[in-house]
């Protein structure tokens, strides 16, 4: 009797999904977004962070019309509703700056390849920041994460730049790898954690490349972190206050950015 063939070891589902396997899956993590990524010829990205809760304007105004409409609403509801509705204004501003870098990009850059925005790949800030690419007709990437509560990419991500990933490290990783900028709009424990992250490597010298990183809106983050504080206890040092910037405007995000951008590739093209 002839014997079944046995698996090769890498068809083997059942062991590819095993503990015993895990080193392949984050390797995979690391090689599949690299070659998918060279593939779309992605050569750096400007990357966007902040809250998957901020609503469009559009769609915040409409729930607290008709939660008003009905006359029924709780003033806790009403209250969170307006509260929305003034939060939405970090979406309309993600999406115009992530505009004007694409079309500044696009013009600089043909065909498309350079300071790409990138962003989590989910809704609030990160959807609105891939809107604002595809309306200005470039590329837009989501690094997605799998949850244990879905939520899916959003739409304005280009379908072969669409990630998603099991390991948070290895999200992490392409999130900071491709990046020279980093714009972080108000945002949760999220958020936090990937400003400090990003704050800790550049602050230990882990990042050598020079990265600029800005804070939206001076009076959320005053309010929520107070770094100078951290400063005045001595448990940072002064010139570390120097490794990002607040912006309290579209406009004062693109003036920083567009030199920052122009010197990185300055630099990038003396390295060649």
């Amino acid at each position: 009797m002839k014997n079944k063939k046995a698996l090769l070891a890498y068809q083997n589902e059942k062991f590819l999904q095993s503990p015993l396997a895990r080193e392949l899956r984050i390797l995979s993590e690391y090689l599949e977004p690299k070659s998918r990524l060279r593939r779309n010829k992605v050569q750096d990205t400007v990357v966007f962070f902040g809250s998957a809760r901020t609503l469009p304007a559009a769609e915040a105004q409409e729930k607290l019309q008709q939660l008003k409409a009905s006359g029924s609403a709780d003033k806790k509801s009403l209250r969170m509703a307006e509260r929305d509705v003034q939060n939405s204004r970090y979406y309309e501003d993600a999406v115009e700056l992530a505009r004007r870098l694409t079309l500044w990009s696009k013009q600089r850059y043909t065909p498309h390849s350079r300071f790409i925005v990138a962003t989590g790949g989910g809704p609030g800030i990160m959807e609105a920041a891939n809107k604002g690419a595809k309306l200005a007709g470039g590329k837009s990437i989501g690094f997605g994460i799998r949850l244990p509560f879905e939520q899916d990419a959003n739409p304005f991500i280009d379908e072969s730049l669409n990630f998603e990933f099991h390991y948070f490290f290895m999200r992490k990783l392409w999130l900071v790898f491709t990046a020279k900028a980093f714009v972080i709009f108000p945002g949760g424990f999220g958020t936090l954690d990937e400003f400090m992250e990003v704050l800790t490597l550049v602050q230990t010298g882990k990042i050598k490349k020079e990265l600029k990183i800005l804070l939206y809106d001076r009076a959320f983050w005053d309010q929520v972190i107070n770094i100078p504080k951290l400063a005045e206890l001595g448990t940072i040092s002064q010139k570390d206050l120097k490794l990002f910037n607040y912006c309290d405007s579209v406009d004062e995000m693109e003036d920083i950015l567009i030199p920052h951008l122009i010197k990185v590739e300055h630099k990038s093209k003396l390295l060649r």
